[in-house]
C-alpha cells in the first residue's frame, strides 16, 4: 500500500508540471501505471501520440479531434446524402440502381461496406468473453446515432443485411414460413432497448470508421483485439470526461497504434523488415542467444514460431492473458522507447517460462501449451522480460 501511494504521488507530481517530460513518463509507465488512479487514460494518450506533452494544449486537441470524429460519424455512419428543404436526409443511393455493376456505383460500395461490417460485427460480439463489460449498455450513448429516427445506424444495417441473407437462404431452401425464418434471424441479433447501445457496438463503430478511412487496408480480423483494451481503459476511467469521450479518443489512439503495427496485418509484407516474419525471426534469434537448448528443442520438434508467436506478436499478447494483465503489459509496451523491442523480450520470456515443460513434452503437448499459455504472475514475467532487454 505504501509503495502504491508513493508511485501515485510521483505520477501526481509529474502531471502537475506544465510540460510532461516524456522520458520520465516512459520510465514510470514502463514499470506499471497505478490502477484506478485515472492516470492510465492520460498516459496512454500521450504515449500513443494523441496528446502533446504540453498540458495547456490539451483542450484545443480534444476539441478539434472530438469534433472531427463527430464529422466522421455524420459522413460515414449516418446514411450518406444531403438535406432537403424540410430538413430530411435524401439517400444518395436513390439515384443509383442496386444491380448497377459499375465499380464506382454507390450501391456497390454500400454492399462492399456491408461485407466488412458483418465481419466486424461477428468479431466484436465475442470480444473479451470472460468479462461482461462489452455487453453492458454505455454510460454515454452516441446521440448522433441512438434514438435518431432519421439516420441509419450500423445496428440497422446489420439487421437488414442479415434478414436479406436469410431471405436468400429461405428462397434457396424453399422455406415458405417467412415469419418463422425472420424471427430466427432477429433472435440471433438481439440488441438493447431503443436509446441504449452496448460497448461492443461502440467498438464496432470505431472499427467500421477505421475501415472506411483506410480502404487500402480496411478491416482485418484481429484488429478488434487491439481496440478492445484501449476502449475498455478509456470507458472505465474514473474521470467522467474520459468516459464520455472514450469513443473518439480511443479511435484516434487506435489509429495511431495501427500506424505502427499495420505491417503485421498486411500479408504481402510478412517477410519485409517491418513485417511479422522479421519479428518472429528476432524472437527466435533472442531465444537462441539466451537458451540454445530450448531453441534446439523447438527446432527438433519442428514447432515453427508462426504456430504460436504469430498471434502473440500481431495482437500484442492481447489473447494470451486476462484483460487486467494485458493492460499491465501494454503499459510497458507503449512505454518502450524502441517500440516494439520489448514485445519480443516478453515473448522470449514466455518461452523461457515454459522451458521445463517444453523440454519434456512431446510435439502435441507443446503445441497445446504454446497456443494456450497458462496463467502466470504477470509481474514476474515482465521482470524476466526486462532482464532480457538489458
Amino acid at each position: 500500500m505504501a509503495n502504491y501511494k508513493a508511485r501515485l504521488q510521483i505520477f501526481t507530481d509529474l502531471f502537475n508540471q506544465d510540460i510532461i517530460p516524456i522520458t520520465e513518463l516512459q520510465t514510470l509507465c514502463f514499470n506499471g501505471i497505478p490502477d484506478d488512479s485515472g492516470f492510465r487514460c492520460k498516459c496512454w494518450k500521450i504515449l500513443l501520440n494523441y496528446l502533446p506533452s504540453q498540458i495547456s494544449e490539451w483542450p484545443a486537441v480534444f476539441l478539434k479531434q472530438r469534433n472531427l470524429y463527430e464529422r466522421f460519424i455524420e459522413e460515414m455512419i449516418v446514411t450518406p446524402g444531403t438535406m432537403n428543404k424540410s430538413g430530411s436526409r435524401i439517400d444518395v443511393t436513390l439515384d443509383d440502381h442496386p444491380l448497377n455493376t459499375n465499380p464506382d456505383g454507390k450501391w456497390v460500395a454500400y454492399f462492399k461496406d456491408n461485407e466488412v461490417l458483418l465481419q466486424i460485427n461477428k468479431d466484436v460480439r465475442r470480444l473479451c468473453p470472460d468479462i461482461s463489460f462489452f455487453q453492458q449498455p454505455t454510460e454515454y450513448p452516441c446521440t448522433a446515432i441512438v434514438g435518431n429516427q432519421e439516420v441509419e445506424s450500423l445496428r440497422d444495417r446489420v439487421q437488414q443485411t442479415v434478414l436479406r441473407s436469410a431471405n436468400v437462404t429461405r428462397n434457396r431452401l424453399g422455406i415458405t414460413n417467412v415469419s418463422l425464418f425472420k424471427k430466427r434471424a432477429q433472435e440471433e441479433y438481439q440488441h438493447l432497448a431503443p436509446g441504449q447501445e452496448a460497448h461492443w457496438e461502440v467498438v464496432e463503430r470505431i472499427l467500421f470508421l477505421y475501415a472506411k478511412l483506410n480502404p487500402g487496408q480496411s478491416y482485418v480480423q484481429g484488429m478488434n483485439e487491439i481496440i478492445g483494451p484501449i476502449y475498455y481503459t478509456f470507458a472505465s476511467d474514473p474521470d467522467p470526461e474520459c468516459r464520455k469521450y472514450a469513443e473518439a479518443d480511443a479511435f484516434f489512439c487506435f489509429t495511431n497504434l495501427m500506424s505502427e503495427i499495420r505491417d503485421f496485418f498486411i500479408k504481402s509484407l510478412d517477410h519485409s523488415a517491418s513485417g511479422i516474419g522479421a519479428m518472429m525471426k528476432r524472437l527466435m534469434d533472442m531465444l537462441e542467444e539466451h537458451d540454445f537448448n530450448l531453441w534446439q528443442r523447438l527446432q527438433m520438434q519442428d514447432i515453427k514460431p508462426q504456430f504460436y508467436s504469430f498471434r502473440w506478436i500481431t495482437l500484442l499478447l492481447s489473447q494470451e492473458f486476462p484483460l487486467p494483465d494485458v493492460i499491465r503489459v501494454w503499459d510497458s509496451l507503449f512505454s518502450d522507447k524502441n517500440r516494439f523491442e520489448f514485445l519480443i523480450c516478453v515473448c522470449c520470456a514466455m518461452l523461457l517460462w515454459l522451458r521445463d515443460k517444453i523440454m519434456h513434452n512431446d510435439f502435441p503437448s507443446n503445441m497445446k501449451l504454446l497456443q494456450n499459455f497458462p496463467n502466470v504472475d504477470i509481474h514476474c514475467l515482465l521482470e524476466k522480460a526486462a532482464e532480457l532487454q538489458r
